[in-house]
């Protein structure tokens, strides 16, 4: 395919049109005369076209001229469209983004930091794998996953940034209570750990934050749960409790509805602290997908 040696030449050919002489074009591109001239002598020897004729006060265009000038301008625009286009993709981020999910996607901002994403990084796309809590964590060791949202007790945070090499951005801390069924205030209202831990209980696998929360909790006190129940998804465990079965750990926003809309009993006087995280393996902190995502965050968390 035949080219130009440069875009120069249909540059100065633009000029000299535009500004009627070689000397006014050459102060407009900040270059000598001869150089102008160059340029245009070497447009000339490529295209084989006379683009101007000498006149008394400087330079006209001939009907080759005229007829190719639209055409050299159409060429310079596009390139200025190109370079607008190739600064704009400077920094932008493409690929993909495998995320591990937990919970309700409401509680943990889902929608607003995909929008974001979308909006900030339309070439990144994701996909969404859903766990328990420690489910995530296990597919974040293994790397099937490049980032994860993780519930945790604020004082193992540094433990998981050490022990496991995490990258950790807090993103909430609140506080999970006991219900039970409707009647059982007496029971519950203001027990202490033991007398809680002695009650029934619907208790959850050893991958979910419930279990690995009060099982501290317990230990601390040095009693046992008594578990009859095993189940593993917080709107299971929820449905025992309205059943009558026994006692269950749920977010505070969740058991204070819980208790309006179906009177269930609220322990008063224990609750238990934990936080939302994002997690992201410290070697792919600096991946440009994940630090991506980290940057969102921040926009949707604060």
């Amino acid at each position: 395919m035949e080219r130009f040696s440069n875009l120069n030449s249909i540059l100065a050919f633009v000029t000299v049109a535009r500004e009627g002489s070689v000397s006014r074009a050459a102060e407009v591109l900040n270059l000598t005369q001869p150089a102008i001239s160059h340029q245009i002598k070497r447009l000339s020897e490529e295209t084989g076209v006379t683009f101007f004729k000498r006149a008394p006060h400087g330079l006209y265009l001939t009907t080759d001229g005229k007829a190719l000038l639209p055409k050299a301008e159409a060429v310079l625009s596009a390139m200025a469209e190109f370079r607008q286009s190739a600064s704009g993709r400077v920094g932008q981020v493409s690929g993909s983004l495998r995320i591990g999910t937990i919970v309700d996607p409401e509680f943990i901002r889902l929608g607003r930091l995909l929008s974001q994403l979308g909006k900030a990084h339309p070439g990144i796309t994701t996909e969404l794998v859903h766990g328990i809590s420690g489910e995530i964590l296990e597919k974040l060791r293994r790397r099937q996953i490049d980032a994860g949202f993780y519930l945790t007790d604020p004082g193992a945070v540094d433990d998981i940034a050490s022990a496991d090499g995490m990258q950790v951005k807090v993103l909430a801390s609140f506080n999970y209570r006991i219900i039970a069924p409707a009647g059982w205030e007496a029971r519950v209202a203001t027990a202490n750990w033991p007398e809680l831990a002695a009650l029934p209980w619907i208790g959850t696998t050893g991958v979910s934050v419930h279990n690995r929360l009060l099982s501290r909790v317990f230990a601390q006190h040095d009693c046992t749960q008594n578990v009859v129940a095993l189940v593993d998804h917080e709107a299971s465990m929820l449905e025992m409790v309205r059943a009558g079965v026994g006692l269950c750990l749920c977010r505070e926003t969740i058991a204070l509805d819980q208790q309006h809309s179906f009177g269930l009993s609220l322990c008063e006087t224990q609750s238990v602290p934990a936080c939302l995280v994002m997690l992201t393996p410290q070697a792919l902190k600096s991946t440009p997908v994940v630090a991506a995502l980290f940057e969102q965050l921040a926009t949707v968390w604060g």
